[in-house]
Parts: structure tokens; C-alpha cells; sequence
């Protein structure tokens, strides 16, 4: 199954090296990075910050390992990590599954 996996993190600087490793471990095949501006609750206050959120695009095969990444880098006590099945083109697909192994 082919995913897409997302999570935030405090500026591009964090974001450009997680997808630098994740890459380069060949355990995603694309990562995408942009700024958004988050709310949320944290620790019964309601904050608000600028993020970076990265797309993922990997597949199931690799969560385990992709989630053990983003947790051994990421500066977050919490971080958000989501993902969902991903169905597209298959030449894409096929791309990210070569780009992963």
C-alpha cells in the first residue's frame, strides 16, 4: 500500500533535515515542505504558531520505521504523525516504490 504520512515541525531548518534523512535512508521517495500556521491545545492553552508541514510520500512497508525517524528528530514532546492510503498514477506509484526500497 502506498501512503502519504504528514506531521509538522518548528521551521524549514528541522523540516529540510528529517527530509533530508528519510530520503536518504530511502524511506520516503518525496518529501514536501510548507509553511502553514497552526491552533491548537496544548496543555489546556489554545496556541498558535508558524510550522512547517511535511508530506510524505513513502509506503506502508516503511511507517514503522518512518515513524521511529520523525520521533528520533523531531524538537516536539508530541509530534503529529497521520497517515493515509495514497492511490494515483501508476507510473508514480511504481516510482515511489522503487525509490523506497
Amino acid at each position: 500500500m502506498y501512503i502519504e504520512i504528514h506531521t509538522t515541525v518548528r521551521d524549514m531548518e528541522e523540516a529540510r533535515k528529517m527530509a533530508s534523512v528519510l530520503v536518504e535512508k530511502k524511506l520516503a521517495a518525496c518529501v514536501n515542505m510548507y509553511p502553514v500556521t497552526s491552533l491548537y491545545r496544548w496543555e489546556g492553552k489554545i496556541e498558535e504558531d508558524e510550522e512547517v508541514a511535511l508530506s510524505i510520500k513513502s509506503t506502508s512497508e516503511r511507517f514503522e520505521d518512518i515513524r521511529r525517524t520523525i520521533r528520533a528528530l523531531h524538537s516536539y514532546d508530541l509530534p503529529a504523525i497521520t497517515y493515509w492510503e495514497m492511490k494515483g498514477d501508476v507510473e508514480y506509484l511504481a516510482w515511489i516504490k522503487d525509490s523506497t526500497r
